[in-house]
């Protein structure tokens, strides 16, 4: 199944945005995260941040490619529901040391923690109204 034929076939909550929205915000979105992480690697060789802090951010980034395959893949939505809550806790974690280390870092990623934390609740709504 994909994502649209997925999200067609779900209860919405009255503030879930239309499919196309999804795409566009992602498409800003993942370059942002792209170049965020690469001069994370960057500061990290030059010891301006730490590299648990990249670690964290890795960890992030795996909890993230697993989201789709884990909201498509099985039939209950509770492991995709606890995924983007990780998601979103390893992010606010590195925007809370990155507001200190490297302001450039911290605004590179806000618009993906302001996303993501809108995409938990509606997450956490989908589940509890369609899977419990």
């Amino acid at each position: 199944m994909d994502y649209q034929t997925f999200y067609a076939s779900i209860e919405k909550p009255f503030f879930a945005p239309e499919p196309w929205v999804f795409g566009f915000a992602w498409g800003i979105i993942y370059p942002l995260i792209a170049i965020a992480f690469l001069y994370a690697l960057y500061l990290a060789s030059k010891r301006k941040i730490s590299w648990s802090m990249v670690g964290v951010f890795g960890l992030n980034l795996i909890a993230n490619l697993a989201f789709t395959p884990l909201q498509l893949g099985l039939p209950n939505q509770l492991y995709a529901t606890f995924d983007i809550v990780v998601i979103v806790g390893t992010l606010a974690v590195l925007e809370w040391y990155l507001w200190k280390q490297s302001k450039t870092l911290f605004f590179l990623l806000l618009p993906y923690l302001l996303w993501g934390s809108f995409a938990t609740v509606l997450q956490a709504s989908i589940y509890f109204t369609n899977f419990v």
